[in-house]
Parts: structure tokens; C-alpha cells; sequence
């Protein structure tokens, strides 16, 4: 089944490899099920069912105007577990990943879900606030903006190096070769600029600290401490300090990119958290 349609008629595009355990792995804000190169193909041959999709917006899915909130995105979700009739699911959700996968999970319970992962998760709260007071200030989303308006490609050319090895990166000692990171920022691009932005404002602005608060799954939250897009003391501890019973795997001089500088021991570490 390469598509799954929604049910305000989005054509959302879907890999389902191997069998097993079903993950479902949902990509970062920009990024489409490409993003997954290193992972879905390890988890597949591990003897697990490995389902990715673009969501809407992004890579080969349609491109409407609108949904890109996370009640919207969450319903894309729940009708891919319905129609793929998934059970008991790894739900594997990194950056903006995470919030849906959080949201979805607040609004369609955990019938279908036995266990959550948070990679380089966005949750609980971005956004500078009273009680949020060393969040990120508006003003930075507004910069994000206006970059994706004027030149994106530029922009995301810009945020190569520090996307994959820190905001102090040093191009001749990043861990992946220059062709892999151009080609794995440059997916970025078959997002549509609406969509971007919306994801983006969605991200930044949703006080998720309740919802995930009342997450009662067996959950794994890995986060890098030099992670650019979803700060460090913002997200990784503070997301495993509200769910229950969680486990926090912190990777030392991780920057966002992750799922590709650490590809082998990210891999090692969802089979694991799946096998248990």
C-alpha cells in the first residue's frame, strides 16, 4: 500500500517493509520518510515491520494548504494505524515527530501503542513563556519565517553543519561526509514553504508539558546535548522527567541530526528498546 488517504482526501506516501513487531517511525519537521535511510531497512532485517510515511506536505504525500496543527497530524497518524490495522506499535517520534506522536497518543489513546520513542523530541515546551522562562523567544520563530519566505534553500544550506554536528561545528570534523548532509538537508525541499512554516509554528508554540505528562506507555526519550533544533534542557530531560517511568539515553555531542551521525547505536538502541 504506497498511499494511506485521510479523511479530508490527503494522499499521505507509505513504506511498509518486513514483518513482525510493527515501528513507526515519524520524521522531523522538514524532513519526509527519506529521512529514515539508515534505520528502516536495520529495523526491518531485525525482524520487525517498519511502516514510514511522508506526512502531509512533505516528500511524496499531497500538498494541501492546511492541517499542519497537531490534532490534524495526529489524525494522519491514526488513520495510517487504522487502515494498516496496526497493534501493539513501537511509535518512534523524532523532533516534531515527538508532538504528534504525543498528541496522538492524548487523543486516541494507547489501544494501538505498546511502547513510544522520543528522539530529539520537540515536546514538552518550546516557547519562551511565565512558567516556561527559559524557552526560546518568539522572535526566533519569526526569524524562521521569514528565511523559509525569502530563501529557504540558503537558509537550510546555512543550518547544514550545525543540524549535524553542533551550533560550533567545524565542516572538516563533521561525522558524516559532505555529500550525505547536503543530500539529507536538501530533502528538506520537497516540503512545500506552507507547510514548513506551519509545522514550524506548530513546534514552537505548543505547551505540551500535560499531554505529555499523562503519557503511560513504556517510553524511551534519546536526546544529543548539543542538539540546535530541539535544545537539550529544554526537551530530553525534561520530557523524561514528565512521563512516568521513563528512560533517558543521553548522547553526548549529539547535535540534531543524529539519526545519521549515530545511526548504528540509535539503531542498537530502538532494537533493544523493541525486543524488551
Amino acid at each position: 500500500m504506497p498511499y494511506v488517504t485521510t479523511r479530508d482526501g490527503t494522499r499521505l506516501h507509505c513504506t511498509d517493509w518486513g514483518e513482525g513487531r510493527p515501528v513507526v517511525l515519524l520524521s522531523a519537521a522538514m524532513a519526509d520518510s527519506r529521512m529514515w535511510e539508515f534505520q528502516a531497512p536495520f529495523l526491518a532485517g531485525q525482524g520487525l515491520r517498519c511502516v514510514t510515511y511522508d506526512r502531509r506536505g512533505t516528500g511524496r504525500s499531497d500538498v494541501p494548504w492546511s492541517g499542519y496543527d497537531y490534532d490534524t497530524l495526529a489524525s494522519d497518524l491514526a488513520e495510517l494505524l487504522d487502515q494498516l490495522d496496526l497493534r501493539d506499535v513501537l511509535l518512534v517520534g523524532y523532533a516534531a515527530g515527538g508532538g504528534e506522536a504525543v498528541r496522538y497518543l492524548s487523543r486516541y489513546g494507547a489501544a494501538r501503542v505498546g511502547k513510544l520513542a522520543l528522539v530529539a523530541s520537540t515536546t514538552p515546551f518550546l516557547l519562551r513563556a511565565p512558567d516556561n522562562p527559559d524557552g526560546l523567544e518568539m522572535a526566533l520563530f519569526e526569524e524562521i519565517e521569514t528565511a523559509i519566505r525569502t530563501d529557504r534553500a540558503a537558509w537550510l544550506r546555512s543550518l547544514t553543519w550545525p543540524f549535524f554536528a553542533g551550533p560550533e561545528a567545524d565542516p572538516a570534523s563533521t561525522p558524516l561526509s559532505p555529500r550525505l548532509a547536503e543530500w539529507l538537508t536538501d530533502l528538506a525541499m520537497d516540503t512545500s514553504p506552507r507547510a514548513a512554516t506551519e509545522i514550524y509554528r506548530t513546534l514552537f508554540t505548543t505547551d505540551q508539558r500535560a499531554e505529555t505528562a499523562a503519557v503511560r506507555v513504556p517510553t524511551l526519550v534519546v536526546h544529543g546535548t548539543a542538539d540546535l533544533g530541539a535544545p537539550y534542557p529544554l526537551c530530553g530531560p525534561r520530557t523524561a522527567e514528565l512521563v512516568p517511568g521513563s528512560t533517558l539515553l543521553t548522547y553526548e555531542g549529539a547535535a540534531h541530526g543524529l539519526f545519521a551521525t549515530h545511526a548504528d547505536r540509535l539503531n542498537a538502541d530502538l532494537l533493544a528498546f523493541a525486543k524488551q
